[in-house]
């Protein structure tokens, strides 16, 4: 089984703030914004592309010089946020998540993997300094640096974990998330996607989940499940 999860809200909570940092600074140097903070862009679940993109054009820049300065935005970005990352971000890790990873990578058959729209730079520090890098591994994953659009996410990860040219099957593909976008980007795939009530959603906005999980034990319930064979579990 692959278990696709997004950091922001669903492994983590509140470690955005030398993200912002890092994206805005990002912006002015690229592209010489002067208040990026002005321009009111809902982040949650968009790629870091996505956002940046939206502030732009909020602030009259062409999609044109957008698009000329893309390669270097993510240079910049990644480079801000190595700079103002804290060197732990341990306190920001949601309460039993740790023991879930670390219970589900034991397991036989099941990888663990990431659909985040983080650029994979800004994402792999989140994990390395939160601690939970550990059971993430490098070449895996789908991150905002490979797609702007999320949709596209799920079926790049798929395509990372699959063996002998084919893809991971849809059918042993579950994504974790905590917005309403993290369920889009799942179905736009035809994977399971479970919400969880971790992040800025609650279970009102996230009725198109195959699942809904209000916290990590309810999660854990969920994905064991389903893993030992129940699909009652999830559905």
């Amino acid at each position: 089984m692959l278990l696709l999860f997004d950091i922001d809200g669903t492994l983590m909570s509140g470690a955005t703030r030398a993200h912002r940092q890092a994206l805005h600074a990002a912006l002015g140097d690229v592209y010489g914004l002067a208040d990026p903070a002005g321009a009111h862009v809902d982040p949650a679940g968009r790629t870091d592309m996505e956002i940046a993109r939206a502030i732009l054009l909020d602030s009259g820049v062409s999609a044109g010089r957008i698009d000329d300065g893309v390669m270097d935005f993510r240079a910049a970005c990644a480079r801000e946020y190595s700079r103002l990352c804290p060197p732990s971000l341990a306190e920001f890790v949601i309460a039993g998540i740790p023991e879930l990873l670390e219970e589900l990578a034991r397991r036989p058959g099941v990888t663990l993997s990431l659909v985040t729209g983080n650029l994979e730079p800004i994402a792999r520090l989140k994990l390395a300094r939160s601690g939970l890098g550990v059971h993430f591994a490098p070449g895996q994953g789908a991150f905002g640096s490979d797609a702007e659009d999320r949709t596209e996410l799920p079926a790049l990860a798929r395509r990372r974990a699959g063996a002998d040219g084919l893809p991971h099957p849809r059918q042993q593909t579950i994504l974790i998330g905590d917005t309403p976008r993290d369920i889009a980007c799942a179905h736009a795939d035809g994977v399971l996607c479970i919400a969880v009530g971790t992040g800025p959603h609650g279970s009102e906005d996230l009725g198109d989940a195959d699942a809904f999980a209000p916290d990590p034990a309810r999660l854990r319930e969920l994905l064991l499940g389903r893993l030992t064979g129940s699909r009652a579990a999830v559905d």
